[in-house]
């Protein structure tokens, strides 16, 4: 029997149940508290104050755990630096809002042109230096893939920094982007070792992370991710995706990260048209639904299954 694909996911998981005794009581001490919204779901102001910015935990125990990896896999270097790339991009922007004070953070053009920036370098990476092709796997055709030419190039920025944006408006209760996001990410490991795509060392230490991360997340969370961990998992489910041929699968296993965009986008959107009435009664869309009377763990919970059966779903469609 091979443990190559254990040894990542107890490595990560080890590195994650250490670090988070060490790095919650430092966020803690630097006043690193998120800040609640007075107009947002009421039970959520007693959350003031919880470090936020935990992401770093879960960044630390997949990159170190990865590094190991590297020499023997090389294909895992893309996604690494993605996860990385968009970790820091929200460790900067965690920064300037929790530590400088500063409330919005990095201004959205700076945002957008530091995901670009990550973006072009991955694209530009996975063509030049990886055999991976941009054709995509289609679902459910029989192992048929889709090849759009240079199109593919424009649809990887799309979906990239949809993904990455995705994971980040998910994460807005306690456990609900880990809970999601380790489900995901143990899909795609079991694509990489079926199809020996030699990522999976990289898969296996985020399922180990958040496992960890999530003994410190759930509810009532004595710790937050922040963008620095939203924006790093996104940047690791997109670019997984990719490394797989499989792009197509986010809108099938990130079904959540998905309706989470899609309910602010119509919500603001039926905003501005009503001159002020709204279509949800608060986005993104998990908000809507403890206002409708749903507990915290309920949401969490629907949320995590419905992602279950939809990674079911998705291996059915290979």
């Amino acid at each position: 029997m091979s443990y190559h694909v254990v040894i990542p996911v107890l490595v990560s998981f080890a590195l994650s149940l250490v670090l988070g005794p060490i790095v919650i009581p430092f966020l803690r001490k630097l006043k690193m508290g998120q800040t609640e919204r007075e107009e947002g779901v009421k039970s959520h102001l007693k959350k003031a104050g919880t470090p936020t910015m935990g992401g770093v935990i879960i960044l630390i125990a997949v990159v170190v755990t990865s590094v190991f990896y590297i020499g023997g896999y090389p294909n895992i270097i893309p996604i690494l630096f993605v996860t990385l790339g968009f970790g820091l991009i929200g460790f900067l922007d965690d920064y300037l809002k929790v530590v400088l004070k500063r409330s919005d953070g990095l201004f959205p053009k700076q945002k957008m042109a530091l995901q670009i920036l990550v973006t072009a370098v991955f694209a530009f990476y996975m063509v030049k230096f990886t055999d991976v092709s941009l054709a995509m796997l289609i679902p459910f055709s029989g192992g048929r893939y889709l090849d759009i030419g240079w199109l593919a190039i424009p649809l990887l920025f799309v979906a990239v920094i949809g993904t990455v944006n995705g994971v980040n408006f998910t994460d807005g209760l306690d456990g609900l982007a880990s809970s999601v996001t380790v489900l995901v990410a143990t899909f795609f490991t079991v694509v990489a070792v079926g199809t020996e795509s030699g990522i999976e060392p990289i898969t296996c230490a985020v399922v180990g992370a958040l496992m960890g991360f999530l003994l410190f997340n759930v509810y009532p969370a004595s710790v937050f991710m922040g963008d620095t961990g939203s924006l790093a998992l996104g940047g690791f489910v997109a670019s997984t995706a990719y490394m797989l041929q499989m792009p197509i699968f986010i809108v099938i296993v990130g079904l959540i990260y998905l309706v989470e965009v899609l309910s602010v986008m119509i919500q603001v959107t039926y905003f501005k048209k009503t001159g002020g009435k709204r279509f949800f009664k608060m986005a993104p869309i998990h908000h809507h639904f403890e206002l409708c009377g749903w507990s915290e763990t309920k949401v969490v919970a629907v949320f995590s299954i419905i992602t279950a059966i939809l990674c079911l779903i998705a291996l059915m469609a290979m």
